[in-house]
C-alpha cells in the first residue's frame, strides 16, 4: 500500500506550490527534479500543480535535497529549517 501525504489546502491553493518555489530557487526543471525522484516530468509536474498528492517517499527525498522540514513544503511553517535538522 502506498502512503500518501494529505496536503492541507490554504485558501483554495495546494501548499505544494513551495515545491515549485524551491525547483524555482535551485535553478532545476521539473525534469531534473523528476529524476531525482525517480518518477517522470508529467508525475512531478502533477505534484507542483496539485492533481497527484505527493507520496511520503517523494517528501522525504525532498526534505534532504533540499535540506528543508517537512512542515515547510506542506505548508505548516515558513520557517524552511525551524530546527537544525541533521540529513544523512
Amino acid at each position: 500500500y502506498a502512503i500518501l501525504v494529505i496536503i492541507a489546502v490554504e485558501e483554495g491553493h495546494m501548499t505544494l506550490n513551495r515545491i515549485r518555489d524551491l525547483r524555482q530557487d535551485a535553478d532545476l526543471n521539473q525534469t531534473e527534479v523528476a529524476k531525482i525522484l525517480g518518477t517522470s516530468q508529467t508525475v512531478y509536474s502533477r505534484y507542483e500543480c496539485g492533481k497527484l498528492d505527493l507520496p511520503l517517499r517523494h517528501l522525504v527525498a525532498l526534505c534532504k535535497f533540499y535540506k528543508v522540514s517537512a512542515d515547510y513544503i506542506l505548508g505548516f511553517t515558513n520557517d524552511p529549517n525551524p530546527a537544525k535538522l541533521k540529513f544523512k
